[in-house]
């Protein structure tokens, strides 16, 4: 996703140095290459950017456990490739919990309940897609009533649904009046005519009428 955040909640906050560890096995280098895992970013202005939003995270306090800020791909040295970077510490009011990495950065916050998580979620400026990793039923239903977003997941890692159901965002991850795709998708698509009608046996006998047709 374009601003990649987990919410820790409870026990799952000791979980920070398995991911950390299993970040460092993800291999950057050119999208054809066998064995990578991921490219580069698109353009230079969309890589300065991400390093800029992670040395953001540095000064404001977060802890930036792994730094893909300066990584070098053998033969691509001049590529615009970030490697993967974890950043714990995130709070709601720094910059880059505010704004979308779309790079390979994942942001790690912590909570004491779900309610508190939600809260976190619900207040961030966008709303596109949220997913929680659960085995307790009533927890994911609370999750889905509760989490203001377009894409909710249960227990996946991309919460993007196939082509007939509605692309939807929520807050700063929606723009216009329809989703597309899906049911919505179609009423974009359709020209609508109102057409009003008055028939009767001898259509010149008939008077002028200028009300609703009875």
């Amino acid at each position: 996703m374009a601003l990649c955040t987990v919410v820790l909640v409870r026990e799952a906050r000791s979980w920070v140095n398995d991911i950390v560890e299993i970040a460092k096995k993800i291999r950057v280098n050119a999208g054809w290459k066998d064995g990578a895992d991921i490219g580069p970013v698109i353009s230079k202005a969309s890589k300065d950017r991400i390093l800029s939003l992670i040395a953001s995270a540095k000064k404001e306090g977060a802890n930036v456990v792994l730094d893909g800020s300066d990584i070098v791909v053998p033969g691509f040295e001049n590529g615009y490739f970030v490697g993967p970077t974890v950043i714990t510490g995130v709070k709601p009011h720094m910059t880059c919990y505010k704004n979308e990495f779309f790079g390979p950065v994942l942001l790690l916050m912590e909570a004491e309940t779900l309610n508190d998580a939600i809260d976190i979620l619900n207040k961030n400026p966008y709303g596109n897609g949220s997913v929680i990793f659960t085995a307790n039923g009533a927890v994911a239903r609370k999750f889905i009533n509760e989490v203001d977003s377009g894409h909710i997941g249960v227990n996946v890692s991309v919460p993007i649904p196939v082509p007939m159901f509605a692309f939807t965002g929520s807050r700063g991850s929606f723009r216009g009046d329809l989703n597309y795709s899906g049911r919505s998708g179609l009423q974009f698509h359709t020209h609508l005519k109102t057409v009003t009608q008055h028939w009767g046996e001898n259509l010149a006998d008939m008077r002028r009428q200028v009300s609703f047709p009875e």
